[in-house]
């Protein structure tokens, strides 16, 4: 649902899990950058995981949001590079579609209603390294906002610790 003036939460996943991301970071720095030169957007939090990106987008029309994300998956997939993706396998209609397996078709989106659900999504995506296992602190992944947001204040240095009344999944 698009509605003006607020935050987005929305989640990206590369087509079958493919875990491509962290060794396409760069692109998907340009990729993103590439986007900014189309539309006016800040991302207030994101958490690159090797399959699959979270974060909290604001934009000035929220119709803009699909947009963008368009841009940034038309962009990365154009520029990566075929050996990480010619091993999988295609349904007949994304062949026919003309589509690279890159990225799912779809995107989950979720619009922020209050600060309590900011905050909820916020941990959700400084969580999400450790919640997959890859790292057993939340400062110990480096491509997150993470560290932005201690500068920030937002978050202590020390903030890494299961919270039993955030819901993780």
């Amino acid at each position: 649902m698009y509605v003006d003036g607020y935050d987005y939460f929305i989640t990206v996943v590369t087509y079958e899990r493919n875990p491509l991301l962290i060794e396409n970071i760069d692109l998907l720095r340009e990729s993103f950058k590439y986007a900014k030169t189309k539309f006016d957007f800040t991302i207030d939090a994101i958490v690159v995981l090797p399959d699959h990106f979270h974060m909290i987008i604001k934009t000035g029309e929220a119709k803009n949001y699909s947009k963008i994300i368009g841009v940034v998956k038309s962009y990365f997939s154009k520029q990566c590079d075929p050996k990480f993706y010619t091993h999988l396998l295609q349904t007949q209609s994304r062949i026919q579609q003309n589509y690279k397996p890159v990225w799912q078709k779809r995107f989950y989106e979720h619009t922020i209603r209050d600060e309590k659900d900011y905050k909820r999504r916020l941990d959700y995506i400084h969580f999400n390294p450790v919640k997959h296992g890859y790292v057993n602190s939340v400062k110990e992944w480096e491509y997150s906002s993470f560290r932005k947001c201690v500068k920030n204040g937002i978050y202590s240095p020390a903030w890494c610790e299961y919270d039993a009344d955030v819901d993780y999944e």
